[in-house]
């Protein structure tokens, strides 16, 4: 009686043995099961920034149990952090932004990687090139502008943002659809400068993002001809947009939720159902509207595509820029 006891206490100590070991290595399940490095290449504050962290707080609202930890690395002007992104382990515990810079880079000597080095999530921000002149301007639509350009060829003072950059390679696509000759007036440190002499008339236009010169055309002193994107802006609903009038042009500033690119499909799955769901929220549009970014919906493959697009384009005009 003794033994048989024996016997039945033992079985019982080892099933609750199993039973604590298994309660143990139960693990939750992505992304509830670590947390999730988030790369923001540029400096806290500025507009990438504060997209990234806007947006990881609401995905991380939608996904239970997650936890997204921004970490800024702005170091070599992006080139850093989105390194550091592509060669991080791709097991959805890192993620990061990439900013439309990748499509520029590579065609510039700055890094080697590329679109191809990443698996996307969502673009929270595309802003488009917008054509931006002081409100006194004697041209008020598109078409009149290009009128003006052709009748003053080398005249028009455009200002950009730097040879090379962004903005200038907008003014360079800008020249090359309308066959027409600007005269390139660069400011290195930023659209500040470029709302600054439009405002006092150094200049007599800039093909930039509008949502830095919104105060300007605010308070009437700047107007916008026209914008450089596929649907119209809805900060600026009013203004058209190059396609509509006939001219199928799209430069933006964009800057993308990305994996490195061997991130299991399962898991960027759980990350876009969960981004979409964010990026149609009326939160999500409120927060960017707040500050001054027109909102985007560009999800997956959609937002692969379009940085598949720019790096060709860029490879283009960056040979005409150099």
């Amino acid at each position: 009686m003794k033994k048989v006891l024996f016997v039945l206490v033992s079985l019982l100590m080892m099933t609750m043995m199993i039973a604590g070991c298994g309660g143990d290595s139960k693990k939750a399940a992505y992304p509830a099961d670590g947390d999730i490095s988030v790369i923001i290449p540029k400096a806290p504050g500025g507009g990438t920034d504060v997209s990234a962290r806007g947006l990881v707080q609401m995905l991380q609202k939608e996904l239970p149990g997650s936890k997204f930890v921004p970490v800024n690395k702005p170091d070599g002007g992006g080139v850093t952090g989105m390194v550091e992104l592509a060669n991080a382990k791709p097991d959805g515990h890192t993620l990061g932004m990439v900013t439309v810079e990748l499509a520029m880079f590579p065609h510039q000597g700055k890094c080697k990687n590329t679109y191809k080095d990443y698996a996307s999530i969502c673009a929270p921000i595309a802003a488009p090139a917008a054509l931006i002149v002081p409100a006194e301007a004697p041209y008020s639509t598109l078409d009149e502008f290009v009128a003006y350009a052709k009748a003053n060829p080398g005249k028009v003072q455009m200002g950009n943002s730097g040879i090379g950059a962004i903005w200038h390679i907008a003014a360079l696509s800008f020249e090359d659809e309308f066959g027409v000759q600007l005269k390139h007036v660069p400011y290195p440190k930023g659209s500040a400068d470029i709302a600054a002499a439009l405002a006092g008339k150094h200049i007599d236009a800039t093909l930039a993002d509008p949502s830095v010169f919104k105060s300007q055309v605010d308070a009437g002193n700047l107007k916008i001809l026209a914008v450089m994107a596929d649907s119209r802006s809805q900060i600026y609903p009013d203004v058209p947009t190059f396609k509509e009038l006939g001219h199928d042009m799209t430069i933006r500033a964009w800057a993308a939720l990305v994996a490195p690119k061997d991130t299991p499909k399962e898991k960027l799955t759980v990350l876009r159902t969960a981004a979409k769901k964010v990026c149609e929220s009326k939160e999500f549009k409120e927060y960017f509207m707040k500050q001054g970014i027109d909102p985007t919906v560009i999800i997956g493959e959609d937002c692969d595509k379009m940085m598949q697009e720019d790096h060709e384009m860029y490879q283009k005009y960056l040979q005409i820029a150099q």
